[in-house]
């Protein structure tokens, strides 16, 4: 899960690196109906780059997910697929709740909605940002990815968690869902501990539903102070090969009333 927009100038080094390594060892160049290649195929170096091409298409979706696989790529590139190892998780009774956020929680001025704004968070979430962003024309979340999960919503596997205050949207997540383990994407703060705030609700209510980890994808500083850790890759697989058997919770999501309550206690 990236904790801000992505500078394209990182995801255009990684994508220089690769193309640099094609020739001494090749990705392969997926078309529509290519199967995915095993994860133990993916480089070292970038890490985790598996495959190239194959589109957004909702079943390619889905089928990446539960392979451990997730699309990443700045603009005018191809789809980028990557599966990296170690890979960062979140599980969620690991949450970690800091005096200041749990603060933050005790206020009554927000509201936690859930799957009332999808692409409105998704767009946020795009938005350059930051002293990192400065002078980007854009994000790794182009129109083909809005579009694409937009999707994955409208069929009940992708959410959005949203942190309102003074009815305006102050900061919030999206991720897919699919049985136990929700693949967060990306998530963004107007206001401070918004996007905090949004992430502490969904780890409790998956924790209460039995899901077995949020799959952050790559390590940050942010997320590992949230209490998020590196695993192996094969860890990973293993714990996904029996999470994604469970039966998917698909359909617009409601979170229970006493979360507010149960995390400031």
């Amino acid at each position: 899960m990236n904790t801000a927009a992505t500078p394209l100038t990182y995801i255009n080094e990684i994508s220089r690196r690769s193309a640099r390594r094609y020739n001494s060892r090749m990705i392969p160049w997926l078309d529509r109906t290519d199967p995915f290649p095993p994860v133990t195929a993916a480089l070292a170096d970038p890490d985790g780059l598996l495959a190239a091409g194959g589109g957004l298409e909702l079943p390619r979706l889905l089928d990446a997910y539960r392979r451990g696989i997730f699309p990443w790529y700045g603009a005018g590139q191809p789809v980028l697929w990557w599966t990296p190892d170690p890979r960062t998780v979140l599980f969620p009774r690991e949450f970690r709740i800091s005096r200041s956020l749990r603060k933050a929680l005790r206020h009554r001025d927000y509201e936690i909605r859930v799957d009332t704004r999808f692409e409105t968070v998704m767009r946020a979430c795009a938005t350059p940002r930051g002293a990192g962003d400065t002078g980007a024309a854009g994000t790794w979340i182009d129109d083909a990815m809005i579009a694409a999960y937009g999707a994955l919503h409208g069929q009940g596997f992708a959410h959005s968690v949203e942190t309102w205050i003074n009815d305006e949207l102050a900061g919030g997540l999206y991720g897919v869902a699919l049985g136990r383990v929700f693949y967060g994407e990306s998530m963004f703060a107007r206001t401070p501990d918004a996007s905090k705030i949004a992430l502490a609700h969904l780890a409790r209510q998956l924790e209460r539903w039995e899901f077995g980890l949020i799959d952050c994808q790559v390590r940050t500083a942010h997320l590992l102070s949230l209490g998020a850790r590196e695993i192996r890759r094969s860890d990973f697989m293993r714990r996904l090969a029996e999470l994604v058997n469970y039966a998917d919770r698909t359909g617009r999501w409601r979170f229970d009333d006493d979360l507010r309550d149960d995390l400031t206690e």
